[in-house]
């Protein structure tokens, strides 16, 4: 699926993600730290429910009413606040896909919350993903700093490194390199592309070897069968240090980890209030802030909106290259 390039004059599309959670909240704190926002954007939800919590914070966003039932309990797993969820993704991406909204912005979500109401799926990528006709993506954690990108995501760790292939891995090079050349990221290096660095999947990766032989078979020939294709990609890096050669964007402007976990944590450490969800390989420009519904503060205004605020800013830039 190709749509053409966003109308930079169109809204961007919001999802309200989990209510019970503190989506809601780091939304309407982001409208009213920034009210030109207000005008820039559409939420998609339960009309009335979300101007009564919007009036809260002296706002008056833009909405597109779904008909939806039930009162969501705070601060709990709730089917009525999973079904809102699914029925605000699904609507958020349709306005997207039918060139309605130039990008799309998601709220957390509870993956038992929406399983509950009856919507199976590990998380937003893979549903995104069925929304936009079945299109391989992968996950990108930003921030100021570093870049991630992931090759398997949502799985136990021993079924992701069984699910490793050469394949897998040239898929998320090539992906990555195109998403970013796409947003324009790495047209001031030297050959016009983005640096894309490999961690490898064991200590040292592999040494040589000696403690383990994924680099060798596998990892190593995915990088050749990239670069044969015309991306610029180098390693497999020790990934104990491979994420500090890329800190600052300096060496790398991504590292593809190999795992879940592998690629979030260094970008986590580096502070969740920055950090930013971008899925890539959708059609179209979708972000999300770096955290889950934080269900143990919900409705106590505790919560810290600048992961949002750092998602629609990075959803608004990339929606305009």
């Amino acid at each position: 699926m190709t749509l053409p390039p966003p109308d930079s004059r169109l809204p961007i599309a919001i999802s309200i993600g989990d209510v019970a959670g503190i989506g809601p909240e780091i939304l309407f704190k982001t409208l009213q730290r920034e009210p030109a926002w207000q005008a820039r954007c559409r939420l998609f939800g339960p009309r009335a429910w979300l101007l009564e919590q919007a009036r809260r914070y002296g706002l008056t966003p833009q909405v597109e009413d779904l008909p939806l039932a039930g009162q969501p309990a705070v601060g709990q797993i709730d089917a009525v606040a999973g079904e809102w969820a699914y029925r605000s993704i699904v609507a958020a991406t349709t306005a997207v896909l039918q060139g309605r909204a130039r990008a799309l912005v998601t709220a957390p979500i509870h993956k038992e919350a929406m399983q509950r109401a009856g919507h199976v799926y590990p998380g937003h990528t893979e549903l995104l993903a069925e929304l936009a006709g079945g299109v391989p993506v992968r996950m990108m954690l930003a921030n100021p700093e570093l870049r991630t990108v992931l090759v398997t995501i949502h799985m136990a760790l021993r079924q992701a490194i069984e699910a490793l292939s050469v394949e897998g891995i040239v898929q998320t090079l090539s992906i990555t390199d195109a998403s970013l050349r796409r947003f324009g990221i790495g047209r001031d290096r030297e050959g016009g592309r983005p640096r894309l660095a490999v961690a490898g999947l064991n200590p040292h990766a592999g040494e040589g070897g000696l403690f383990g032989r994924e680099e060798i078979d596998m990892i190593a020939p995915a990088i050749a069968r990239a670069r044969a294709r015309g991306v610029d990609a180098h390693g497999p890096f020790a990934p104990d240090t491979v994420f500090m050669r890329a800190r600052g964007l300096r060496q790398f402007d991504a590292v593809v980890a190999l795992y879940h976990d592998q690629g979030l944590i260094p970008v986590k450490y580096l502070g969740v209030e920055q950090g930013v969800n971008v899925t890539l390989g959708l059609p179209f420009v979708r972000t999300s802030p770096d955290h889950g519904t934080a269900f143990d503060i919900a409705g106590r205004d505790l919560a810290d909106p600048s992961s949002f605020a750092a998602a629609l800013q990075m959803a608004d830039e990339l929606s305009r290259t």
